[in-house]
């Protein structure tokens, strides 16, 4: 089969999909889906596994990027599923708004985002998909549905997996502008963040922490993101020193392509993310998992990915430790309870990650760990049933609103939704 549309944005993935469309509109997306047997929407490609592709028809939401459509007494935006959320940051803040949070990378589109379950970092802050407040997406009858927050199936349909439909507009929350500034403290030890965890994830509205796992013993990075509501910035936290110049979390590479630290104020799209909009996120080509345990869990969890350090850290660029607040969707990380993201960014030895994983989750199981589901994971539908208590429902979801399983593609066959 001819690949129309080469590769994910790390390269991992070639597209097996037979053809691609680019529509503009609502109506030319319900053109597409009459008389469709296959169908997946594509994003901006930062999915590392395959549930982005399809037998047949990708239809990608580049274009479906209507301006941003300001509700200031409901304190929302609409905007189209396509646009990246560092565009869609611009046009708030000259207006005059902003986002709760962004994720590392402002590069990634809104649909795309959410529909994974993608998240940010702070004990406050829950993940991009909570500050959904409305959907609209087109079924593959050709059906324009729309969904508010509160509605029976809205609390299902928002970290969908692309398995219900085409999403084609989404409302999200805003609130007034605010500024962050940024600080990087290095080399804490490994005890003192089992000791103080709440209390280091408590120092910013948004926290990190990086470490490549070389020395099991301390964890390399903590990046603070304050706002004005948070303390001061201490001058040492548990340890760790404050770094003397702008960083990468990766050690050795240039923080060119960073966010401003230094304690610099700047406004909230300037900071929350880890990379800027303008030029290449990260560090190029690489792999990505990532494991989402209840807080409760999280020393414990910590404790258990340090227990493998010496199988990890060979395959290892960076892992990073973020937290994020509870919410009530049904395929969210954070369903039902505040969740620590253990975030691994891999070499590309795909083999390698691939063999290492099932131990890996093996080792997390105790903890009720949820995968991300844009990443790599080994887990089977049986173990995602037991993380995730409303799969059932959301299988019983899906099957109402897309019976003859369009948009079911290999991925969604070998993990929530098997024939």
């Amino acid at each position: 089969m001819t690949n129309v549309l080469g590769t994910n944005w790390s390269g991992n993935h070639a597209y097996l999909a037979a053809r691609v469309e680019t529509p503009a509109t609502v109506d030319e997306v319900q053109d597409l889906l009459r008389g469709a047997s296959a169908v997946r929407a594509l994003g901006t490609r930062h999915s590392f596994n395959t549930i982005a592709d399809s037998a047949d028809l990708l239809i990608s939401t580049e274009l479906l990027r209507s301006d941003p459509v300001l509700d200031v007494e409901a304190r929302t935006v609409t905007v189209g599923a396509g646009i990246r959320y560092g565009d869609l940051a611009r046009e708030l803040q000259a207006s005059g708004w902003a986002l709760p949070n962004l994720a590392s990378l402002p590069h990634i589109s809104v649909g795309g985002a959410i529909a994974t379950g993608t998240h940010g970092s702070g004990n406050r802050i829950p993940s991009l998909a909570a500050s959904v407040a409305g959907l609209e997406l087109v079924l593959a009858s050709g059906e324009v549905l729309q969904l508010r927050r509160g509605d029976p199936d809205f609390d299902g349909a928002v970290v969908s997996l692309g398995a219900l439909g085409i999403v084609t507009r989404v409302t999200l929350d805003i609130e007034p502008t605010f500024d962050v500034e940024q600080s990087v403290f290095e080399r804490i030890a490994f005890s003192a963040v089992t000791l103080n965890f709440d209390a280091i994830t408590s120092a910013a509205y948004s926290v990190s922490l990086f470490t490549t796992w070389q020395d099991p013993d301390v964890l390399d990075q903590v990046w603070l993101k304050r706002r004005g509501m948070d303390a001061a910035a201490p001058s040492d936290l548990f340890g760790a020193t404050a770094a003397p110049a702008d960083r990468h979390p990766l050690p050795g590479i240039s923080a060119v392509n960073c966010t401003a630290q230094m304690g610099v104020a700047g406004a909230w799209l300037d900071r929350l993310p880890h990379f800027r909009l303008d030029f290449t996120p990260s560090n190029g080509e690489e792999l990505q998992s990532e494991y989402l345990v209840p807080r409760r869990h999280a020393v414990a969890a910590l404790s258990a990915v340090r227990a493998l350090a010496d199988q990890i850290a060979p395959l290892l660029q960076v892992c990073e430790v973020r937290t994020f607040a509870a919410d009530n969707l049904w395929l969210s990380g954070a369903y039902g309870t505040d969740a620590v993201g253990l975030h691994f960014t891999w070499f590309k030895k795909q083999s390698a990650v691939e063999a290492l994983l099932p131990t890996l989750e093996a080792a997390l199981e105790p903890f009720a760990a949820r995968p991300h589901w844009g990443k790599l994971f080994s887990a089977d539908p049986g173990a995602l049933e037991r993380v995730y208590p409303r799969l059932p429902e959301f299988r019983a979801l899906a099957a109402r609103l897309d019976p003859a399983r369009v948009f079911v593609n290999e991925f969604l066959e070998r993990t929530v939704l098997p024939g």
